[in-house]
């Protein structure tokens, strides 16, 4: 579960990574039985980080927690970033070019 959620997050950078050289100048990982984080960064402005725990490991609530960043530069020259938390409450991102709903 934990090395999908990474491959997925590298694999979602690597596609929308502009063509052309790009460099990774710092890649850091550390997978445990119960928890986990990553961070890279690269050439082109983009840089990402997240940590996840195992919550109630062993009972039927098992469930992990996840939370994080990423940053890219768009093709507009702005630096778009999204921080995170995945959690039992479902994906919540948040970033300064992210819609807010409305309060209900």
């Amino acid at each position: 579960m934990k090395f999908l959620i990474v491959f997925v997050a590298l694999f979602a950078v690597a596609l929308a990574a502009p063509t052309g050289e790009v460099t990774i100048l710092r890649s850091e990982s550390d997978v445990g039985p119960e928890n986990f984080s990553y961070a890279f960064e690269t050439s082109d402005g983009t840089a990402a980080q997240e940590s996840g725990v195992l919550k109630n490991a062993g009972s039927e609530q098992e469930a992990i927690a996840v939370q994080g960043s990423y940053k890219f530069i768009g093709d507009d020259g702005v630096t778009y970033e999204v921080t995170y938390i995945a959690d039992e409450n479902g994906f919540q991102p948040s970033g300064a070019h992210l819609p807010v709903a409305p309060e209900a």
